[in-house]
């Protein structure tokens, strides 16, 4: 197997936790980072669900969004812990391509939903008197299953291409999960021209999303400074800020790991830009979401009120 002529690898080792010093504090970070993440979006989940006030399109949009972050952490953590466990870190050729889809399929529908959110806060401060209109619930469906339908018919011919490839190098993966840049690496066919094309599909991913945000709040900032009440001004950016703060994590990540080239792959600079995109952002997101929102923290105390055993 280690020439071109040879049969193609159809099985992986994912040894990106094995080559570090201190594999087990790692991994217990990371384990310790996916409960937080699963417990704050999980619960975020249930405040939307339950509480009434929280209907609002807005909340509608961040509970697609919470979906997506236990997705993104469901996806790489499970196979990760038990080849970690296990002490087995084989993965199928199958296995890597589902892993690689649904990762960027995953990442591809949070760009445009954190697009989609921007859109609902401009409607909602340029032109309230619209916002019932332009925000209805058959709108907001529509947008999400647009969102979805875009990021898997974007992401799908990558898949196409990767399970395609013969793999008849090394099968030696330096990374807790499968890595898109990383597999094109292991393979013994030219990929040049299919990378440039990816990387075209990167950018375009991030760049139309991020200008559609920037767009939005450029337009809301010039709107919420034109306003004569100083409580007004506070509320409209308090709804504006947590948005941002998600946007500004999620992208600044995004823009490392999906824009460099593969010809400049590195696995450890790959493992801290995987964490900082499908394990960091899903833990940060609910508490961000809930520290400045005043309707979820209500939410939330009306929760625990009903919960909290009666004396």
């Amino acid at each position: 197997m280690g020439n071109e002529n040879a049969t193609s690898w159809t099985e992986f080792l994912l040894v990106g936790l094995v080559h570090l010093r201190t594999p087990n504090i790692f991994f217990g970070a990371i384990l310790l980072m996916v409960i937080i993440a699963l417990l704050g979006n999980g619960l975020l989940l249930v405040l939307i669900q339950r509480d009434s006030s929280l209907h609002a399109p807005m909340y509608f949009f961040l509970s697609q969004l919470a979906c997506i972050d236990v997705g993104q952490i469901l996806v790489i953590v499970p196979k990760m812990s038990a080849n970690f466990l296990a002490h087995r870190n084989t993965i199928s050729l199958g296995g890597c391509v589902a892993q690689i889809f649904l990762t960027l399929t995953g990442g591809g529908a949070e760009c445009l939903v954190l697009a989609a959110m921007s859109y609902d806060r401009y409607v909602a401060i340029c032109r309230p008197l619209q916002y019932p209109i332009l925000m209805r619930r058959t709108t907001c469906l529509i947008m999400t299953a647009g969102i979805w339908s875009l990021s898997m018919l974007s992401i799908m011919p990558i898949a196409i291409f990767v399970q395609s490839l013969p793999y008849c190098g090394s099968n030696v993966i330096e990374h807790y999960g499968c890595d898109f840049p990383a597999l094109l690496k292991l393979s013994c066919a030219d990929t040049s021209a299919f990378e440039k094309l990816v990387y075209l599909d990167d950018v375009v991913i991030l760049l139309l999303p991020i200008s559609a945000i920037v767009a939005s709040y450029i337009t809301i900032l010039a709107q919420v400074l034109g306003m004569r009440s100083v409580k007004g001004r506070h509320k409209a950016l308090g709804t504006c800020m947590s948005h941002l703060c998600v946007v500004g994590l999620f992208y600044g990540a995004a823009a490392l790991t999906y824009t460099v080239p593969v010809s400049s792959y590195s696995a450890q600079r790959a493992m801290i830009y995987s964490m900082c995109t499908t394990i960091i952002p899903p833990m940060l997101n609910p508490f961000i979401y809930s520290l400045r929102n005043r309707d979820v923290l209500a939410a939330l105390r009306k929760l625990f009120l009903k919960c909290a055993p009666h004396k």
